[in-house]
């Protein structure tokens, strides 16, 4: 399994890794997400990190507690998706660049 491997630039790849995933923990916390539900009615908006940054609610459900909740709930599950969905893309690109790594 390790026949072909240069363990001497271990720390080196190490040190790369590490330098990739600093960078993409930047670049992710840098993006925004955002979800509608209700035909837009709610509309929430949150950063990489996961943090919550805005939510916009039509007048119209002001008066209608039990939708509001729903679609709230609604939208911002989506935004915790996407946030996640981003993470993953962005971890499996980052081990893909190591393809070489695994062993051949």
């Amino acid at each position: 399994m390790f026949e072909n491997m240069d363990f001497s630039k271990m720390g080196e790849m190490l040190q790369k890794a590490q330098e990739g995933a600093s960078k993409m923990q930047e670049e992710s916390a840098n993006k925004e997400f955002t979800s509608k539900s209700g035909g837009g009615m709610i509309k929430v908006s949150g950063k990489g990190t996961g943090e919550i940054i805005d939510i916009s609610i039509d007048d119209s459900l002001m008066d209608d507690k039990e939708s509001l909740q729903i679609l709230l709930i609604s939208a911002v599950n989506d935004v915790n998706k996407m946030v996640e969905e981003d993470r993953k893309k962005a971890a499996s690109s980052m081990l893909g660049s190591f393809g070489g790594f695994g062993g051949n």
